[in-house]
């Protein structure tokens, strides 16, 4: 979310001269992709990891922006809320040793930068969902400092004509009986609750389909086993409650819209694709421009001088509507090259289970990208849609639809059928075998296990609130304990009980 912006207001003229330059950055793209001219470098990734600040007492610490000085480090951004920052790490081959080497340079990162923040009385943690928000934290005097997000706010709420409505329930913890939660925003800060890591793959423009429908039909199972954000507002929800809350928090319908049946803006899609200007061609069919800043550049003028347009206009209307899995343009070193960004996991609970995540997802993508007979061809894009909402809300306790095995749960589905194929893609990109092993070992302790970062959380804060504590003390006590645990790197499977 965090583009800057420079211009200040918005008017109507600007909306339609928006409007007319997002239309003509399409159809630059459209005669790129018949022209060629993309990247052709071997696979490359990138990650995006949102982290949390907390104070001495693990309550909220709404200090980005002196953390941000304190840090000094261009890698490290604002991110919604001034209770978080986000992390980006330098893009890199898929193939060798690289996967281990992210994790070492990402640990690295980390512990620098909780070091000094605590200059400014404040740690980080890597969690999907901060425990100890309250509603006092997610107002919107708590924005952070960057014009982008105050227009935003200001432009979501002018569409809607009303304040959001947060409404969920959940699983029932151990020993409990289930909870939810109703209630209303008058800002988008409830967004800012949502802290995820983003995984990116850059791909030729002829795999770009492939890759994206693939990356749909895994959204379910990704969530399921990697869920790690089961608290808000002090309530036990979704196993992976980001995924209802960003779609809640950011939703410019007012009811009267979506019985209309108009898309949100956080949306899985509606339909298999065969390009991807399918995807930039509905950002444009169905959604209105949020933020209009029109760029000097005319694309078509860029080509002829046989330059790679910066297609801004499409870019900041892309940047508007979050995909599960996005759609990316990008132009590095003068040439332009195309990437599907996969959001659908949470932040943490350890760098080694984020990389384990993401090893899983490249390995698997890339299997499920170059079969013969593709998945997509053999189920409804519904049932894809449906893993997603069920593999958030139950995790390991959901059932999944596969083809050619009906309805399975997470673990059988990842043991039986996908990790091979993620061993067979890992080895495919030029993987390290001692590398693809360590991951995907993860992954497979994980499923058997049945153990995710969710799952620890929920069970722990029943025990102690079995012992005597009170909510507010159960969940403090657990993020010590989750935070501890976090910082040591040991994955999430191995994590006591006690």
């Amino acid at each position: 979310m965090g583009q800057d912006v420079a211009t200040e207001t918005f008017d109507r003229s600007d909306r339609q001269r928006y409007r007319m330059k997002v239309q003509r950055c399409l159809d630059a793209l459209a005669r790129m992709l018949i022209e060629g001219g993309f990247s052709t470098s071997p696979p490359r990734i990138g990650l995006e990891v949102e982290l949390n600040l907390v104070d001495d007492g693990l309550q909220p610490a709404m200090a980005n922006s002196v953390v941000l000085e304190k840090l000094g480090d261009p890698s490290f951004t604002t991110e919604l809320g001034q209770q978080t920052i986000e992390l980006n790490v330098r893009p890199r081959p898929l193939a060798g040793r690289q996967a281990h080497e992210l994790e070492v340079e990402l640990r690295e990162s980390l512990a620098d930068a909780n070091a000094k923040a605590q200059d400014a009385g404040a740690g980080i943690v890597m969690i999907g969902m901060l425990p100890t928000l309250r509603d006092e934290h997610l107002t919107a005097r708590w924005l952070s400092h960057n014009h982008r997000y105050a227009l935003l706010n200001e432009e979501i709420f002018a569409a809607r004509g009303e304040d959001m409505v947060l409404a969920m329930d959940g699983p029932s913890i151990p020993g409990q009986r289930g909870e939810r939660l109703r209630g209303s925003a008058n800002s988008i800060m409830p967004e800012s609750a949502c802290s995820s890591a983003q995984l990116h793959l850059q791909v030729p423009p002829e795999a770009f389909a492939a890759h994206w429908n693939a990356a749909q039909c895994l959204a379910g199972v990704q969530v399921a086993i990697g869920a790690n954000s089961p608290f808000l507002l002090r309530k036990a929800l979704w196993h992976e409650t980001r995924i209802p809350l960003f779609q809640q928090a950011t939703d410019t319908r007012p009811e009267e819209l979506k019985n209309q049946g108009v898309r949100p803006r956080v949306w899985f899609g509606e339909r298999w694709i065969t390009s991807i200007l399918d995807l930039f061609e509905e950002n444009v069919r169905y959604f209105p421009g949020l933020l209009p800043e029109v760029d000097d550049e005319d694309p078509f003028e860029a080509l002829a001088a046989g330059q790679a347009p910066r297609l801004a206009e499409l870019r900041l209307h892309n940047g508007t509507i979050w995909r599960w899995n996005r759609p990316v343009y990008d132009v590095f070193d003068g040439v332009p090259h195309l990437r599907v960004e996969n959001r659908v996991l949470p932040a943490g609970p350890t760098v080694v289970d984020l990389i384990a995540n993401a090893a899983f997802f490249y390995g698997a993508q890339r299997a499920l990208a170059t079969i013969e007979r593709p998945v997509w061809t053999q189920m409804s894009f519904q049932a894809a849609e449906e893993n997603l909402y069920a593999g958030a809300r139950h995790a390991f306790d959901a059932q999944l639809y596969w083809p050619g095995m009906g309805w399975v749960p997470p673990d059988e589905l990842v043991l039986r059928r996908l990790l091979p194929m993620a061993h067979e893609g890992l080895r495919a990109c030029g993987v390290a075998d001692s590398v693809r092993e360590r991951y995907l070992g993860v992954i497979e302790e994980r499923c058997l296990t049945r153990r995710t970062g969710s799952g620890w959380q929920r069970e722990t804060v029943a025990r102690l609130e079995s012992e005597g504590l009170t909510r507010d003390e159960a969940l403090a006590a657990m993020l010590s304990r989750y935070r501890d645990l976090s910082e040591a790197n040991e994955p999430v499977h191995t994590w006591p009980d006690e």
